[in-house]
């Protein structure tokens, strides 16, 4: 697996940027540059499973089976992925998700003079390296947009 590593300087304090980026309204915006369908079910809770669905072309739920590994609020959120979700059914540890079981995607929030600077660092398979170029700036963009309201 590779790291990749985004960030992105937000105008507003902390707690409004954790806030607005966990909360499943503004999630689901922000996200839906990843798939128009995003969405989480579950809890950001330190331990807790959490899945990411989205809808496929053909209305089927996909997505991951992770666990928040942890989540110390306005600081640190570290989620690893587990497993998969395919036609909303999760999956056990096969070929498939063993490919990426144990990935890890965080999230720092750093507070400085003039708001947030939030850091995201991801494992992915180089297959996905292209789309997560394209899709994480957009989506951090959002997320600033709805932030700094």
């Amino acid at each position: 697996m590779k790291k990749l590593h985004y960030e992105i300087q937000i105008d507003a304090m902390v707690a409004p940027v954790y806030k607005t980026m966990l909360d499943l309204e503004t999630y689901e915006i922000w996200t839906a540059e990843f798939g128009p369908t995003s969405r989480y079910v579950g809890s950001w809770d330190e331990g807790s499973k959490i899945l990411f669905l989205a809808d496929d072309e053909h209305g089927k739920v996909q997505g991951m089976v992770s666990r928040i590994r942890v989540n110390k609020p306005n600081e640190f959120i570290s989620i690893e992925h587990l497993g998969i979700v395919e036609d909303g059914v999760e999956k056990d540890a096969d070929e498939k998700s063993n490919s990426f079981s144990g990935a890890l995607e965080e999230y720092t929030f750093i507070q400085n003079e003039s708001g947030t600077l939030l850091k995201v660092s991801i494992d992915t398979l180089a297959e996905w390296e292209k789309f997560f170029d394209d899709a994480w700036p957009r989506a951090l963009h959002k997320l600033k947009t709805l932030a700094e309201v």
